[in-house]
């Protein structure tokens, strides 16, 4: 008999600790009051307040085709607010993020570019109704027929399988294709299966834990789960979600015949959606709708560094907010008066003056020294680094002088001279090291201007 022994594993998942991965949330209490220090954010408390309303307003479908400006200088937190929105609205609501520099490609339109993105953003959960066969199987008998073209090699031609639940036992017949899908899945006696009456289309479940496959086997990799109650043939409610993006590709594959149109014909595929494919789509969504059978789930596109957008771009996303199946849009950007893209028109923040009128904003501002102190006390625990109250106090120092983003930085970089050293915390003289070998923004002005002219100009 083999002996089987159970080794603990020792290698562990992949881990990378990004610029926000500590916020969980927006740290609102019940009344949506921010707490100064909660689910990994801290400080900026006017500006949460405000974004947990608007939380609140898209859970409840109150704020589809508005757009939320969060407006204020570098490292103010504006990200952290649209990430931690994201986080309150939970799994079911889409959430995309995405740069205003990366609608400009060369190998699409950057109307295309956005329209993809809102329509990412729109979810639509489909309840369907279908009978199926569902049970283990108790007997399974495959018949093969000589293969057409070769009369040595057998092909499936038809399946005789018995299902049994804990109410009933029934057999059933069916053709070759669902024979096909059965050898295809390995499916045998213990397994539990579901047929779609309609389409044909066999899933194995896992395996029966009442089966005598189930009882005896130890050692197995298929999921064991119970055998199925009530009737073998059933109506089942299935529930999936899908964005209006899926739907667009779907459809446009359908009519393209998928990727053998360049196959067959010497086409190339399309890499953008016929406006057509996308209004068929929008009126079957709201069929759906209308019939009780869908749910649409508005989310939140997220464009960060949104000064970037020209004014082609603006004008479509303030058409775009005028049309019935549409997200929630944030603009982030930390540009004061400016020029508008494309133009030489002056503009807050580089945004058409109608856009900005019609947006709702928020305002971040600079951390104070006893909340960059605690942002670095955060993300120390976060990259799970042991830090010296001196030398949290030299980062919290140097955050104030130069800029948040900086400590962070450097906190980063002390925490990797405290592991050369061999040391188990953080101190001063890791701080005052790694400190000494970069520099901030105003130190690395001031050292090219220093070499102005033995710089090349462009």
């Amino acid at each position: 008999m083999a002996t089987i022994k159970e080794v603990p594993s020792k290698t562990t998942g992949f881990e990378r600790i990004g610029a926000h991965t500590h916020i969980k949330g927006l740290g609102l209490d019940k009344d949506l009051r921010a707490i100064k220090v909660k689910d990994g954010m801290v400080g900026q408390e006017k500006a949460r307040e405000a974004a947990g309303l608007v939380v609140q307003m898209i859970k409840e479908g109150k704020l589809s085709g508005k757009t939320v400006i969060l407006a204020g200088p570098p490292g103010t937190g504006k990200t952290a607010i649209a990430v931690a929105i994201s986080r309150e609205l939970g799994m079911n609501v889409p959430f995309i993020q995405m740069s205003g520099s990366e609608i400009y490609s060369s190998e699409r339109k950057k109307t295309e570019v956005l329209i993809e993105a809102i329509r990412k953003c729109i979810g639509v959960e489909i309840h369907e109704m279908r009978k199926v066969y569902e049970g283990e199987v108790a007997g399974v008998d495959i018949r093969t027929t000589a293969h057409p073209y070769n009369p040595y090699q057998k092909v499936p031609e038809s399946v005789r399988l018995t299902l049994k639940t804990t109410k009933q036992e029934k057999t059933i017949e069916a053709g070759a294709s669902i024979a096909q899908q059965i050898i295809q899945q390995g499916i045998t006696e213990g397994n539990v299966i579901q047929i779609d009456a309609e389409t044909g289309r066999v899933a194995n479940l896992g395996l029966s834990m009442e089966s005598t496959r189930g009882k005896t086997y130890d050692v197995d990799t298929s999921e064991k789960i119970p055998r199925p109650a009530g009737d073998v043939l059933k109506e089942k409610e299935f529930v999936y979600t899908l964005t209006l993006a899926d739907m667009d590709e779907i459809n446009a594959r359908n009519r393209m015949g998928g990727g053998m149109f360049s196959l067959f014909f010497g086409g190339a595929e399309t890499k953008e959606i016929d406006t057509e494919i996308r209004t068929a789509v929008d009126e079957s969504v709201k069929k759906l709708v209308a019939e009780g059978k869908a749910f649409i789930h508005p989310g939140v596109l997220f464009i960060d560094d949104s000064h970037l957008l020209d004014l082609e771009a603006f004008s479509f996303l303030g058409r775009a907010l005028e049309s019935e199946l549409v997200p929630i849009i944030i603009l982030a950007t930390n540009r004061g008066v400016t020029t508008i893209r494309g133009t030489d028109i002056k503009s807050p923040m580089g945004f058409p003056l109608d856009l900005v009128d019609r947006s709702v904003i928020i305002a971040t501002n600079e951390y104070d020294a006893e909340s960059i102190r605690e942002i670095l006390r955060i993300r120390a625990r976060e990259e799970k680094a042991t830090v010296d109250d001196d030398a949290l106090e030299r980062l919290t120092g140097i955050g104030a002088k130069s800029s948040l983003r900086y400590a962070v930085q450097l906190l980063s970089l002390a925490a990797q001279n405290a592991t050369t050293m061999k040391r188990k915390s953080v101190t001063v003289e890791d701080v005052e090291r790694v400190d000494s070998l970069f520099m901030d923004v105003g130190e690395a002005s001031e050292h090219l201007r220093k070499y102005e002219e033995k710089l090349m100009y462009h």
